[in-house]
């Protein structure tokens, strides 16, 4: 049933075999065999494409059920004879990874030592149930509206730089020297993100112009640190540097974009002990005081052709 759950919901036999790391044959076999033992077919398959048949969307509906009742009942047994154990695969952005989350999973792992977490960080977010990534973190949007999503940190863009360089920078931000404004790059674009500063009726935006561009928070943090140019990057990569002094934030009158962490999991996750263990901790790590409302919506990124 897991593996035709997987076939289902991966719409195809190789991905939902790389996801549960098993052989094609096997993912095939087991199909087959469950489709024998139910006398009916559950997937209509040929060389280009898959259809789940009605007999197999009503037992795809009972069986999220049964797997997700079954797993409940493991976490609960292996909960009280000892803590939690098994394999638990995490997702986070590269940055964020490298600032925030990597630097804390050792606290995590000795608090549950029987957990062994496998941590992907990546800028190009996966497909959850494909590759079996039991936790995610995604910032404004997910990638399907199946998921499910919960806030977990409110981040603020701050303007700052090095400490040798604030005595020279202009009292008003709209009269920056662009050449000395250092800044990130999106995705798969050459352009560099704009900033944006507000303060009662004035509303200004910045198109840095330096001689560098990352398209990571962190680069761009430490080039920040060694006098690069001043940086508009979100607090959650800074907040240690400005606590330390190696950076110093300009301009924090003027007010600036938010953006929103999620921890994202399927929805045949929510109840394990695992997932609401890690969910637990990261909430531990997150600044509880900027925790964004439970009511919180987040996007949906729309899909490429």
């Amino acid at each position: 049933m897991e593996v035709f759950v997987r076939v289902a919901e991966c719409g195809s036999f190789s991905r939902a075999a790389e996801s549960l790391d098993l052989a094609n044959a096997t993912v095939t076999t087991c199909v087959r065999n469950l489709e024998r033992h139910l006398d009916v077919t559950l997937i209509d398959r040929d060389t280009r494409r898959l259809r789940v048949t009605e007999e197999g969307q009503t037992l795809l509906l009972r069986a999220r059920e049964l797997l997700g009742s079954v797993a409940r009942i493991e976490d609960e047994i292996r909960s009280q004879v000892g803590g939690l154990r098994g394999r638990l695969h995490i997702e986070t952005p590269i940055s964020l990874g490298h600032t925030l989350l990597c630097p804390a999973l050792p606290a995590f792992a000795a608090r549950y030592p029987d957990i062994a977490t496998a941590v992907t960080l990546t800028n190009q977010p996966h497909h959850l149930i494909e590759r079996g990534i039991d936790v995610a973190i995604r910032m404004d949007q997910v990638e399907d509206a199946d998921l499910v999503a919960r806030p977990i940190y409110e981040s603020r863009y701050v303007v700052c730089c090095a400490p040798q360089i604030v005595a020279t920078l202009p009292e008003h931000p709209g009269d920056l020297d662009r050449r000395g404004c250092i800044g990130i790059l999106p995705e798969e674009r050459r352009s560099v993100n704009p900033w944006r500063l507000r303060k009662d009726a004035q509303d200004i935006e910045i198109r840095p112009e330096g001689p560098l561009h990352f398209n990571s928070s962190d680069a761009l943090v430490m080039a920040t640190q060694q006098g690069a140019g001043v940086s508009y990057v979100l607090d959650v990569f800074v907040n240690g540097s400005l606590a330390e002094g190696t950076l110093v934030q300009v301009y924090p009158e003027w007010t600036t974009d938010m953006r929103t962490f999620h921890v994202v999991m399927a929805k045949s996750r929510v109840g394990s002990a695992k997932v609401k263990a890690f969910t637990d901790f990261l909430f531990e790590v997150f600044d509880a005081q900027r925790r964004p409302s439970a009511n919180a919506v987040i996007g949906v990124r729309a899909q490429r052709a």
